[in-house]
């Protein structure tokens, strides 16, 4: 456990100015005393060691930054340590640390940056930290780029100090519009409708986007009961709502019947669930909306995305918000590594604003794993389209 996220701290009054010349780069062995050194005169407590450096250097589960003054061979001005937990898509700011001469010269934001780059590249949508409660210059920093706190830690580092633990929902550098709005979510049952809402604004004519027609629009596309509360929307309704209001839909779904009934208990709701279920199949069956009864594939639905469609998955709401809830997310882009895609709901819990579930790109293996519910793993989705003539 090292002092995670420490800066120097001259006066706050001052300006941060950027240096005239630093380059950023992988950290190599050689770079081992230069960091240790570092390390000594940046921190108390807490210290990476010489080993550790070096087992970060040479681990594929970390990544090392340093960054130099001039273009290359200049003097070491500070260093970040990035971790990069296997099978997730989070890394983690192990350690940041600036010279002090360097401090107030924008090197710290220039490697957090490179540490966002870094951690994007490898597919990693969200970026976390623990930084000393008392380290008020580092706070400014993360705060300043965007970074959400999401928690604390007591007892923290060697000398009783609490962490703050803070969180990055990660971009690119590459804006990506689709025309679609987004739209969030102003209940905890309306997920799909919002998410029929936002494809419909865009490809809809005169659609408005609305919390009545969010709940007009849940009302027709409910199976009535889920496990708690109101209920949720099921993918056939969702397609013939979208039919009746303009749009093509085609439905896949990875298994026939009723859905979303292994988690109810009451005989009663999951009678009322099944009937709801068979009126929308026999309605879309009368619309001659498609059904097809087998797993989408991501190459399925990213080829349906380029003909510039949208499409309404179902999600796991662990993934998503930490809890196992059936949830709708549209997609509506790709940017030939990401699917790029609108989650109606905001964690305000957590700190999440409009801009951490809009346009936000999901590594396609990350994307594939989330796309499933409940033991029986069930995939399900909505491709929309706007109407042929």
């Amino acid at each position: 456990m090292c002092a995670s996220s420490a800066l120097s701290q001259p006066r706050l009054s001052s300006p941060e100015q950027p240096e005239t010349s630093v380059s950023v780069r992988r950290a190599v062995p050689g770079d081992l005393d230069a960091m240790v050194a570092l390390e000594e005169a940046a921190f108390d407590a807490d210290r990476i060691t010489r080993r550790s450096f070096r087992n970060l250097i040479g681990s594929s589960s970390a990544l090392i930054l340093v960054a130099e003054a001039g273009e290359t061979g200049g003097a070491i001005l500070g260093y970040a340590a990035l971790l990069f937990r296997r099978g997730t898509g989070l890394a983690r700011l192990y350690s940041l640390a600036v010279a002090k001469a360097s401090a107030g010269r924008g090197v710290g934001r220039r490697l957090l940056k490179a540490c966002e780059a870094a951690a994007f590249d490898r597919d990693r949508i969200l970026l976390r930290l623990e930084v000393r409660e008392d380290n008020v210059r580092a706070i400014q920093l993360y705060r300043s780029e965007g970074y959400r706190p999401i928690g604390r830690y007591l007892d923290y580092y060697a000398d009783h100090m609490p962490a703050l633990r803070f969180e990055k929902t990660l971009r690119g550098d590459k804006p990506f519009d689709t025309g679609v709005p987004y739209y969030e979510q102003t209940t905890d049952f309306t997920c799909g409708s919002c998410c029929l809402m936002m494809a419909m604004a865009r490809d809809v004519p005169g659609f408005r986007l609305d919390p009545v027609m969010e709940i007009r629009l849940w009302r027709e596309a409910t199976t009535v009961f889920m496990m708690s509360g109101p209920g949720g929307c099921d993918p056939h309704g969702l397609a013939v709502t979208a039919h009746e209001f303009g749009l093509d839909a085609e439905i896949h779904v990875s298994q026939p019947g009723d859905l979303f009934l292994e988690g109810v208990r009451s005989a009663e709701k999951q009678k009322v669930m099944a009937l709801a279920q068979e009126d929308f199949r026999r309605r879309a069956a009368d619309y001659g909306i498609p059904i097809v009864i087998e797993p989408f594939s991501l190459d399925l639905l990213r080829a349906h995305i380029a003909t510039g469609g949208t499409a309404i998955v179902l999600v796991s709401g662990y993934h998503m918000f930490s809890k196992k809830v059936p949830h709708w997310v549209l997609v509506h882009g790709d940017d030939g590594r990401h699917v790029i895609l609108h989650d109606p709901w905001v964690a305000d819990e957590r700190g999440e604003t409009i801009a951490d579930a809009a346009h936000l790109p999901l590594p396609y293996g990350t994307f594939d794993k989330m796309a499933r519910f409940g033991k029986s793993g069930l995939r399900a989705a909505v491709f929309l389209s706007p109407r042929r003539s």
